[in-house]
């Protein structure tokens, strides 16, 4: 009798295709947050969202802290979907192992926490900017 191997083809597809649905799902996320925090920062600088404005170098503090706050939620973001798919590669391959199983969990439930922070940062810097009253 021959053995069986551990790592059939069905999981390879699957691996496969958690992977790429994770990436996609964290593009999105990074794309929509990307858009929104663009169209908050023309609405607060009075600009019209309908036409596209020439990138100029930060004359504000307001400016310079926008940025940072882009940069960082595009960070959270990619951080989080290699979570998102560290955790569903673990949690496919626990096979029944308890301990493995409670492992991706945890790392699911960091990716979950990673893109929480994301979508709050906005809000984070708001409050952030209230408080210093820039």
């Amino acid at each position: 009798m021959i053995p069986r191997s551990r790592f059939t083809s069905r999981k390879a597809l699957l691996i496969a295709v958690f992977v790429l649905a994770a990436v996609a799902f964290g593009t999105l996320v990074e794309l929509a947050l990307a858009h929104l925090a663009h169209a908050v920062g023309q609405e607060a600088a009075g600009m019209s969202a309908a036409k596209p404005q020439e990138a100029k170098p930060a004359a504000s503090l307001n400016q310079v802290i926008d940025n940072l706050r882009n940069v960082i939620v595009g960070l959270l973001v990619g951080l989080a979907t290699l979570f998102l798919t560290v955790g569903g590669v673990r949690y496919i391959l626990a096979g029944g192992d308890p301990g493995e199983v409670e492992a991706a969990k945890k790392t699911l439930r960091y990716a979950a926490i990673g893109y929480g922070t994301a979508v709050l940062a906005p809000l984070l810097v708001s409050i952030l900017k209230g408080i210093v009253g820039a």
